[in-house]
């Protein structure tokens, strides 16, 4: 089935200063023929552990622009890919094609693909969403874990600041995106990162992934992902034996830190969280740090 999407113009992403990753693509995934995905794969193919980081809503692999280089620094592989309707990623344009299954599926497709062993899972906001529930469908790729400002949602809600947020991107005409990074993460970006989270979306047609995510949280019980989030906390309650770290972006105040500590009880072995106070939503704007003593909490770093 063809899926009429919008493909970014690549000159919108000239301006990376930051961020000099070449990126992959992929246009012939099984169910997504009609799609080409774009994620970046850095560091050396046959490094030990992979770092898979998994962006949320509006950003894309950008926002680990911090993190990635310490990881591979430290000699490990990184795959940092862009949810359909995002970053590189082909965007479709109606949006009754974004649910819950349809980007869950595709990344599954895209690790089955990769082929990828001893994989560090590495996410927020919707790369939780999404990615905490991969481990079970995959567990005896994922080793590792590092969790950030994000949640397992199984139908109840998650916090007021995301009901406000959920209410706010329903009626709002368009979504600044920039704007949105920058309000959260403050004089941690500049204007090239501003202008680099805009990239995407060169007009609103772009942003059917933009306006559609909020409304798909699975806040209640009849929502698609919630059972996959029941089975998800079982399954990180009960059966996951991998390491686990988690920073807590204290400034957030859509998933906080009470939303976190609550994912910390469900998470087998979850140590104390790493409180990053100038963190906000967009935590990994602080990231170089959090990567660091991630690294030194999984043996993989002095």
């Amino acid at each position: 089935m063809s899926i009429e999407a919008l493909r970014t113009p690549d000159e919108r992403f000239s301006m990376l200063p930051g961020f000099p990753c070449e990126p992959h693509y992929v246009d012939d995934l099984p169910g997504y023929e009609s799609l080409r995905m774009a994620y970046i794969d850095e560091g050396p193919a046959d490094a030990e552990t992979v770092f898979l980081c998994l962006h949320g809503e509006p950003t894309w692999s950008y926002l680990y622009r911090k993190m990635l280089p310490v990881f591979t620094d430290a000699g490990c592989r990184v795959i940092a890919p862009d949810l359909f309707g995002f970053g590189r990623s082909d965007k479709p344009v109606d949006d009754a094609v974004y649910t819950f299954d349809f980007h869950r599926d595709s990344l599954l497709r895209l690790l089955e693909r990769l082929d990828l062993g001893n994989v560090a899972l590495v996410c927020q906001d919707w790369g939780g969403l999404l990615g905490l529930t991969l481990p079970m469908a995959m567990p005896a790729s994922f080793t590792r874990l590092l969790v950030m400002n994000t949640g397992i949602p199984i139908g109840e809600p998650l916090s007021e600041g995301f009901g406000l947020w959920k209410g706010f991107a329903a009626v709002a005409t368009e979504i600044p995106v920039g704007g949105l990074v920058a309000l959260d993460a403050g004089e941690a970006l500049n204007l090239f990162d501003v202008m680099a989270y805009d990239a995407p979306f060169p007009d609103n047609r772009y942003k059917a992934g933009v306006r559609r995510f909020p409304q798909l949280v699975p806040v209640e019980p009849d929502m698609a992902g919630a059972e996959l989030g029941v089975a998800a906390r079982e399954f990180f309650s009960t059966r996951w034996k991998g390491d686990s770290f988690m920073a807590i972006g204290m400034r957030d105040n859509v998933l906080n830190e009470p939303v976190m500590m609550e994912l910390k009880s469900i998470i087998r072995g979850c140590p104390e969280p790493m409180r990053v106070e100038e963190g906000g939503h967009f935590v990994q704007e602080f990231g170089e740090p959090i990567a660091r003593a991630a690294l030194k909490h999984f043996g993989l770093a002095d």
